[in-house]
């Protein structure tokens, strides 16, 4: 016998609204992000400065990815309830969120790359048309880290938990805070480099931020993977489902899955042994304390040490 309850669509319907939240952060950074990569590279290309070039080209990757975090967000609604979605399109996000944590990674070795060619060939670095635009671009990252933050949702408990495997936004958070941190490196290397002679420091300023940045990227793909591969989210979860299960009757757990359909949604099969089989309704109401968005319970029916199945 089996039994699905809580329709994929119907969940998704209801974590909606801090996804649309999100969305509208993700786009007001993509328009600002791009705006300051434009006076970026004109100014870069205006002062002959390598350091305003690399750094506009670089914010050029992150609207890339920021794009893609906002058009994630898009064909997850739009297709929220589309039929070719089995499970719904909770995992359109992770998707994007791992192709953006892979960009990142890419955009990191990129700086490490060139950082240590110019540490090893120094450039004329034009302090004083450098310093402005290089400021102006961590102020208008410190904006999108706001915007980001203030569009998310509400801190409580659901909405914590919905946010912690929104990778979408996570990719796009990292994106913009990888900016503010490596725009702030420049800075302290620029000012250094200017007043005290130390220009070297800008070539060791953009290995160590590309290093902390592919940490970071590897840390998100490494989620973001797990979730698109079914990786069972807790064994602990499987072990409490089994432990609630089991405590009904004569119940013995002969099969369990548990995994993510995305945005903290989780889908269960279970197959039971009993010798004496209740109504289904009561093993839905036992596993309804862990809100799984998809429930599918098979039961076979022990009679004389054999097991038959209860074909619905």
């Amino acid at each position: 016998m089996h039994d699905e309850i809580a329709n994929p669509q119907e969940c998704a319907a209801r974590r909606d609204l801090a996804p649309r939240r999100r969305e509208r952060g993700v786009q007001l950074v993509v328009l600002l992000t791009a705006a300051m990569m434009v006076v970026e590279i004109a100014v870069g290309y205006a002062t002959n400065s390598m350091a305003l070039l690399a750094d506009g080209w670089h914010m050029a990757t992150h609207v890339g990815a920021l794009g893609l975090a906002s058009a994630a967000y898009w064909v997850s609604r739009r297709f929220a309830r589309h039929r070719a979605f089995a499970f719904g399109t909770g995992k359109v996000p992770a998707l994007a969120g791992y192709t953006s944590a892979v960009a990142l990674g890419l955009v990191a070795i990129a700086m490490v790359v060139e950082s240590l060619g110019r540490l090893m060939r120094p450039h004329a670095i034009d302090f004083v048309s450098s310093l402005p635009v290089a400021a102006l671009g961590l102020v208008v990252n410190l904006v999108s880290v706001f915007l980001l933050h203030s569009h998310d949702d509400d801190h409580d408990e659901e909405h914590d938990h919905d946010h912690e495997h929104d990778h979408n936004h996570r990719a796009a958070f990292m994106h913009v805070v990888a900016d503010t941190f490596t725009s702030a490196l420049a800075i302290a290397a620029l000012l250094a480099g200017r007043f005290l002679g130390w220009s070297w420091l800008d070539a060791v300023s953009g290995i160590v931020g590309g290093l902390v940045i592919l940490k970071w990227g590897a840390g998100l793909s490494r989620s973001a993977a797990f979730e698109l591969l079914d990786v069972a989210p807790s064994s602990a979860l499987e072990d409490e489902i089994r432990l609630v299960l089991e405590a009904l009757d004569d119940v013995r757990v002969r099969d369990l899955h548990v995994w993510s359909l995305g945005g903290g949604a989780k889908s269960c099969v279970v197959t039971l042994a009993t010798a004496v089989p209740r109504d289904l309704h009561s093993y839905r109401e036992a596993l309804a304390r862990f809100e799984l968005a998809h429930l599918t319970i098979e039961i076979q029916r022990c009679e004389e040490g054999h097991e038959r199945a209860i074909v619905a």
